[in-house]
């Protein structure tokens, strides 16, 4: 272990996305909403804090490891979280106080979405922007653009990409060197969000919010410049253009890059995931749309066209709603959120289990059942017609277990908070997804809840965004031991 080397590095690293507050300023100029010292401030504290860590550290030049990794992963985010509240807690309009800005700030980094903060139309431009930047950032992860100019100060970066990389195939390299791969991502990344953008515009959106939704979109975040989410627009068009973008942010990146490299489409059909993850959100749709038509709450169409946003949005983790689906009657809120937990696909921005973890639990559990049967057969579990190696099925299982484990703790944690069962539920199960949006009272925000469950959920959202292994281990004694 070389903490002064991590120190280093995040030094490094501060300094470098201290410059990711100019933009905002550069948006309060433009609308003259008054607000951009707010943002220079920020700037100077942020850069001055990663000079004088660099500087403290300058000479330590020890070769990186695994373990260094998976501590400047849990700093970076730790420190981002901290400086990012910054803004919010200056900005008087918005009266938050610091555990508020805390869980508004981690809320964006960990393309959470959810919010604390109500009267959202009202806020100035420059805080509305900086609230859809940060999630933009969290959704492809700091830490992965950060692999990509490490090379240039004489610092390995796949330690930082196997800490902060989402899903079971972490060691899976797009190119030979790791900062290509984190640049061929992070292009596709932008590619995919100015994509979006310029739709959201045609479809009917003003300029800056095409601009700060296509980051939200793509990010998987959920983070709106409206209380009423994309439902403020009340457009058919729009919403059309969200489920797309959303859906395809949704799916493996790497998939994404075998695509424009080959220029074929006919790959996404091939992947296990994918038709899984496509069949989810059809089956899904169908039977919510059902639902909704049954208990005569909608029409078909309107039916079909609510239900269809909604589980996209909520099964792929994003969070944007344009109806309210807590108030749905029967078992359909509780569907939709449920879906959450499986969420998107690995690799994907998207946050839950993700698909390929809960397609290998349940292969596994049907080759247990087959073995019932023919107890001296061999039942090798394949994806996409490959086998699957062992230690990738215990990984999955060891995943699985913690995750629920974590689970129950820190729900009862949110009841010894004074949340009733289902906010409790719902408020873990949406932080650590990195969904957003819940049921009971935090359906709609979170600003009602104790200073103390808030910094829970803070948890909660970086145990969700760095897949729960990276952050638990730094809290093993063996981590520790040289």
């Amino acid at each position: 272990m070389h903490i002064q080397i991590a120190f280093r590095i995040l030094g490094s690293l501060l300094m470098i996305f201290s410059l990711t507050m100019l933009p905002p300023v550069l948006v309060s100029w433009l609308f003259a909403d008054g607000v951009s010292i707010i943002f220079i401030d920020t700037f100077v504290l942020t850069f001055s804090a990663g000079a004088v860590l660099f500087g403290l550290f300058r000479k330590h030049h020890q070769e990186m490891r695994t373990k260094d990794g998976f501590l400047i992963t849990f700093l970076f985010y730790m420190a981002l979280g901290c400086f990012g509240a910054i803004p919010m807690v200056q900005e008087s309009g918005i009266n938050l106080s610091w555990a508020d800005a805390l869980f508004e700030s981690f809320s964006g980094l960990t393309t959470t979405g959810a919010t604390v903060i109500t009267g959202i139309d009202d806020l100035p431009a420059s805080i509305l922007f900086y609230r859809q930047q940060l999630q933009w950032l969290g959704g492809m992860g700091i830490i992965v653009l950060a692999v990509a100019i490490l090379p240039m100060l004489g610092i390995g970066g796949m330690q930082l990409y196997r800490a902060e990389t989402p899903g079971p195939l972490k060691d899976s390299k797009l190119t030979p060197r790791i900062k290509q791969t984190a640049v061929a991502l992070w292009s596709i990344y932008i590619g995919l969000t100015v994509a979006c953008a310029a739709a959201y515009w045609i479809a009917g959106m003003s300029l800056f919010d095409a601009i700060c939704h296509s980051f939200s979109t793509i990010a998987i975040g959920g983070f709106s410049t409206h209380d009423a989410s994309i439902g403020y627009f009340d457009s058919v068009a729009i919403e059309m253009v969200a489920i797309f973008f959303m859906a395809l942010a949704g799916i493996n990146f790497g998939l994404h890059f075998f695509g424009w490299k080959e220029r074929t489409v006919l790959h996404y059909l091939r992947d296990d995931e994918v038709v899984i993850y496509l069949l989810l959100l059809i089956i899904g749709t169908v039977i919510v749309t059902a639902g909704l038509v049954s208990f005569g709450t909608y029409e078909v169409p309107t039916a079909f066209r609510f239900a269809a946003f909604e589980v996209v949005s909520i099964f792929t983790t994003t969070g944007f709603a344009t109806a309210d689906f807590s108030t749905w009657p029967n078992m359909l809120p509780y569907l939709i959120f449920l879906g959450a937990f499986t969420g998107a696909c690995a690799g994907s921005t998207g946050g839950g289990m993700k698909v390929m973890r809960v397609m290998l639990i349940c292969k596994q559990g049907i080759r247990e059942i087959h073995r019932l049967i023919h107890p001296n057969a061999i039942f090798p579990i394949k994806l996409n017609r490959r086998p699957v190696l062992a230690g990738v099925i215990e990984s999955v299982w060891g995943f699985f277990s913690i995750y629920v484990v974590i689970f129950l703790f820190m729900l009862l944690a949110m009841m010894a908070c004074g949340l009733d069962f289902s906010s409790a539920f719902s408020a873990v199960g949406a932080t650590i997804n990195n969904l957003g949006p819940g049921l009971g009272s935090v359906a709609h925000h979170y600003g009602d809840i104790s200073d103390t469950a808030k910094l829970i959920l803070c948890f909660s959202m970086m145990l969700g965004r760095l897949e729960i292994f990276t952050l638990l281990v730094l809290f093993t004694p063996m981590f520790w031991r040289k």
